[in-house]
């Protein structure tokens, strides 16, 4: 049986961490190594945006090591990722660099989007236990060390992903100095964090019935929960109790007791205080614990993509979900967007030997059609501007920041004049291939979208079948759509500079 060997590395707010996995076909995926160094690198970023040289060297060091234990397990991928302790600094580009350099490792630094998406897959890979648990209404909780990520799920479907900057590192680095002058530390964080909590149940709970919490990462099932569980299920009743019994230590009697690092069992109270408020503001019943990390999201994703891993669970649909719900909250069109949505597909189907996309591209072309009207909920003036605005302020769950920056140009230029490469790479440094890509994803939301320029949905059947050098589309309409037709002329024009086909429209009445 062949067998496939994969590192995952993370370099996050308070330690540096690798796990060796080993994939095959047959056997899916298993941990034959989990390495961590313990280094508080969120201190000095969270407070100022700097990195303090040595523990640059550090992790040049400690990424040394692991790159030796990788070549001793004959490790031929890998992928280092880091999250907010680098997307919060001023010189990330430079720091990665250095590290590339030093090393040889080449560090990603993810969007919270993404990091919260492989965190999430990590719990899927747990597949009985996920897909039992968020049949109810769940919530998935990931405290790190600078955000927290709140995952909303009901009946197997994601219903809002929201970040705040609550993180455990974050909390201990703003009331250090505060905790010297106050007997009760846990009170003072509960009082630092609830204004958020309540602006998140004002925001997304309303009536949602939340019976489950589960909590990402391993941070508390390596510390306090270290005791084997069968379940790794933990009643509130069992949470509170350990809470009294913790909250009111001090670190160093915390990092005694669990012979820990002091500045690492700093962290545990935030983070309790975090599990205790939400439990409390859900009224949840239980907290799920199955103690994976960030790395096991990564082996997931890396199992999926080669093909070792297939999921039962639809993680694409998560992402369109999360769209689709970013698009109702600012109350667009239902009827258009769905048939603005089956027009676009329909024409990138049918042109998958001219554009050269992928599956990928498919669903940011999908995206982009759930999100091209959001703008009007500002200012019916300033559509497309507005519309980008939104879209780059908004996260979504599972794409990076160029693919929600590709997104948001598609979106923008699908009504304003397309701004070519000299200019916007002057602007913003744009990359050649992505350039493409919107201009690609642009021309056929122009198209789609003026195919129901009166939203009324007149086009109930198109067929598109490209032949040679023509993309001939058959419309099926009982209506007049002599005002589609008409403003389809200029929107041609772009589509056939971009993908060099001659496109062509034949109505077909029915008798």
């Amino acid at each position: 049986m062949a067998v496939t060997t994969f590192a995952a590395i993370d370099i996050s707010s308070y330690e540096i961490s690798m796990k060796i996995f080993e994939f095959s076909r047959k056997g899916g995926f298993r941990t034959v190594d989990d390495i961590r160094y313990r280094l508080n690198l969120g201190v000095g970023v969270y407070s100022g945006g700097t990195m303090e040289v040595d523990k640059v060297d550090t992790i040049c060091e400690v990424l040394g090591d692991f790159k030796r234990i990788m070549a001793e397990y004959g490790v031929k991928e890998y992928r280092a990722c880091t999250t907010s302790v680098f997307r919060e600094m001023k010189n990330p580009i430079i720091i990665i660099e250095q590290i590339y350099r030093r090393t040889g490792i080449h560090v990603e630094v993810l969007s919270n989007a993404e990091q919260h998406f492989l965190g999430y897959k990590s719990i899927a890979a747990i597949e009985n236990g996920f897909k039992k648990m968020i049949q109810k209404g769940t919530a998935i909780l990931d405290v790190g060390g600078g955000n927290l990520q709140i995952s909303l799920f009901d009946k197997d479907a994601l219903v809002t992903t929201q970040s705040l900057k609550m993180g455990s590192v974050r909390i201990r680095q703003r009331l250090k100095e505060l905790e010297k002058t106050n007997t009760n530390y846990a009170q003072l964080v509960e009082e630092f964090i609830r204004n958020d909590l309540t602006g998140f149940k004002r925001l997304y709970l309303k009536d949602r019935d939340i019976k489950n919490v589960i909590l990402m990462g391993d941070f508390l099932t390596e510390t306090l929960f270290k005791e084997e569980r069968q379940d790794n299920i933990i009643t509130k009743a069992e949470f509170l109790n350990r809470y009294e019994k913790t909250v009111y230590k001090t670190e160093e009697a915390l990092a005694e007791e669990m012979d820990i690092d002091p500045e690492y069992a700093a962290l545990i109270v935030p983070t309790m205080v975090i599990c205790k408020d939400f439990i409390d503001l859900f009224n949840a019943e239980a907290l799920w614990m199955p103690g994976v990390s960030l790395l096991d999201g990564i082996a997931y994703d890396f199992g999926e993509k080669k093909n070792f891993i297939k999921s039962v669970h639809n993680f694409e649909n998560d992402i369109l979900v999360a769209a689709h719900n970013i698009a109702k909250r600012y109350s667009t069109g239902k009827d258009h967007i769905k048939g603005t949505t089956e027009l676009a597909l329909a024409i990138f189907d049918s042109m998958k030997k001219v554009h050269g996309m992928g599956d990928r591209e498919r669903l940011l072309l999908q995206i982009a059609v759930q999100l091209h009207d959001c703008g009007k909920y500002i200012s019916m003036g300033d559509v497309a501007e507005c519309s980008y605005r939104i879209i780059m302020a908004t996260e979504i769950i599972g794409l990076s920041t160029e693919e929600r920056q590709i997104i948001a140009n598609a979106v923008r230029y699908n009504t304003t004049e397309f701004v070519y490469y000299q200019e916007i790479a002057g602007e913003i440094g744009m990359d050649r291939s992505v350039y493409l890509l919107i201009a690609k994803l642009t021309a056929i939301l122009r198209i789609a979208n003026a195919m129901d320029r009166s939203h009324y949905q007149k086009v109930k059947n198109m067929k598109a079948v490209l032949k040679d050098r023509t993309l001939l589309l058959t419309v099926d309409s009982e209506q007049d759509i002599s005002l589609e037709l008409g403003l389809l002329m200029d929107k041609v024009e772009f589509f056939e500079e971009v993908f060099g086909i001659r496109l062509v429209f034949r109505r077909k009445r029915k008798v």
